[in-house]
């Protein structure tokens, strides 16, 4: 298996025009800003997409970004497993806007979906609270909770992989809509 490349984004800037970009973060987060002419496949959907990367790999290069760059290494890495080659966004979407290049939102609206970053933050305080408060009046082995909380953070760290981001990917707000993961299998083939 070979380890994807990485572009900075200066480089990927200045070759947006040669590249097929595939967005790897839940629909909402891509919603919120995204790479211009990007297509979103949430990492979730991308054995389903499999034959459409590998059919434009064949024109020419893929880029995968996410929001840092975690998920769109595990997305390259799940591409050359299956024989396609492709590159990661160092840093991904931040990274990108750190420098000053534009990201572009659907249809110019703001949205209020979360990026999964902050969804994670959200579930695991929630939990840890509320495995402590449990703990405090009802009972102390609910305190287990926050243990086990703590517990998947750092198996997270140690990974670098979400378990509670791939449940919260599942959430209906973090879905795509069939049309819109259709359209964009329709542009990777090229239609």
């Amino acid at each position: 298996m070979n380890t994807p490349t990485t572009l900075d984004p200066r480089q990927a800037r200045s070759r947006l025009d040669e590249l097929t970009v595939i967005d790897v973060r839940a629909p909402g987060e891509y919603a919120g800003g995204h790479i211009p002419g990007s297509l979103n496949i949430p990492l979730d959907q991308l054995d389903r997409a499999l034959p459409d990367i590998r059919t434009a790999a064949r024109r020419g290069e893929i880029l995968v970004v996410c929001a840092s760059g975690v998920r769109s290494e595990n997305a390259c890495r799940t591409l050359a497993e299956n024989g396609i080659h492709t590159a990661t966004l160092a840093g991904g979407t931040g990274a990108w806007a750190a420098q000053g290049h534009d990201l572009h939102q659907a249809d110019g609206t703001r949205t209020t979906t979360w990026g999964m970053e902050r969804q994670v933050r959200l579930a695991a305080g929630s939990f840890v609270l509320l495995g402590l408060a449990l703990g405090e009046v009802v009972h102390p082995a609910f305190r287990l909770l926050s243990a086990g909380i703590a517990g998947g953070l750092v198996y997270s760290a140690l990974t670098n992989t979400c378990g509670m981001a791939a449940v919260l990917a599942k959430l209906p707000y973090n879905l795509p809509r069939k049309a819109d993961l259709d359209a964009a299998l329709g542009r990777l083939r090229g239609n």
